[in-house]
């Protein structure tokens, strides 16, 4: 997927020459448990190490390369970081979402690896392609802005990362035969969490004096698709891609003729357009937040705590009864 802005190849590479050595020396070390039997298992950015975290459980050690409060798309990997992927038991990540883990993943050596991207059908739902933004909830637009380019959030619709879900706790089985009952049991667990998540979406956005909502940048499209909303977005799948004068003029237009009262922004990303679009006409401001990470700003303290804040700030920006 090909969503983000351009990487120079150092980066995009991701490893450097001793980080690779180190990948290959560690890879085949027994680094894969640590001292007290559980198996270590590196996730990429924060849904994942929830996942990871909730299947896992006692088992397992978990490690997220993607600090709290990083954007995950920016991440470049130390030697370091690509020596603990080496040394991992299992990985779970997303390609395409963060080119220097791929490019790490690739050269890892690590056998049980669950790639959440091949986990569920992924779409394009839009960047902005001559001025206009196409993501829509009736499903039938798919331009992208970037030819091919395929939008990576699929963890805000519960119903995929259901999906993945269960295919983490394959993944974890495979890595740690020994514990397999649990992984099942407690995959099992959580996937009827999120199935309760997807019911107090559905029902709590069934009754709304709107379905359209203004964005920062493209990261609602499949929750929009899944609950039968309008996500009109600022920018495109690139929170950091800068609008046009035309997409701004339109976004006018939209917010009249879609009665909508606000704009959202998220806490990673810097809210200055969103703030200034909202100024200019007369519209409230809030937070819907892509879940790329948990920091001290967040509204909630888990995966499931911040799905449930905006769901309710969604509820209250689409007037729903």
């Amino acid at each position: 997927m090909n969503v983000r802005r351009q990487i120079s190849t150092a980066a995009v590479a991701g490893v450097s020459v001793l980080g690779l050595l180190a990948l290959s020396a560690c890879s085949t070390s027994s680094g894969a448990r640590t001292a007290d039997g559980r198996l270590r298992v590196t996730a990429s950015f924060y849904p994942l190490q929830f996942l990871a975290e909730q299947i896992g459980g006692k088992h397992v050690e978990v490690s997220n390369l993607t600090k709290p409060g990083v954007e995950p798309h920016d991440l470049e990997l130390k030697p370091k970081q690509t020596a603990q992927l080496g040394e991992s038991g299992a990985i779970v990540y997303l390609k395409g979402l963060q080119p220097a883990v791929d490019a790490a993943v690739e050269q890892s050596g690590v056998e049980n690896v669950a790639d959440a991207a091949s986990l569920t059908r992924l779409e394009a739902h839009g960047n902005e392609v001559d001025g206009h933004h196409h993501t829509t909830g009736d499903n039938h637009s798919g331009h992208s802005g970037e030819e091919g380019a395929n939008d990576p959030h699929i963890w805000l619709d519960p119903v995929k990362f259901a999906e993945v879900a269960k295919g983490v706790g394959k993944t974890l089985a495979k890595a740690d035969p020994a514990h397999k009952a649990d992984y099942r049991k407690n995959t099992d667990a959580l996937v009827t969490k999120l199935n309760r998540l997807d019911t107090d979406f559905r029902d709590g956005l069934k009754n709304k004096a709107s379905d359209t909502f203004i964005t920062t940048h493209a990261a609602f499209g499949y929750l929009a698709e899944r609950y039968g909303l309008t996500e009109e977005a600022i920018s495109g799948i690139d929170p950091e891609s800068e609008p046009s004068a035309n997409r701004i003029k339109d976004l006018h237009t939209l917010a009249a003729e879609h009665h909508v009262s606000t704009v959202f922004f998220e806490t990673i990303a810097n809210p200055a357009t969103a703030k200034a679009l909202a100024g200019d006409l007369h519209l409230k401001t809030d937070v819907l937040d892509p879940l790329e990470g948990i920091t001290d700003t967040s509204r909630g303290k888990d995966y499931f705590g911040v799905q449930r804040a905006n769901l309710a700030a969604l509820q209250k920006a689409l007037g729903s009864k």
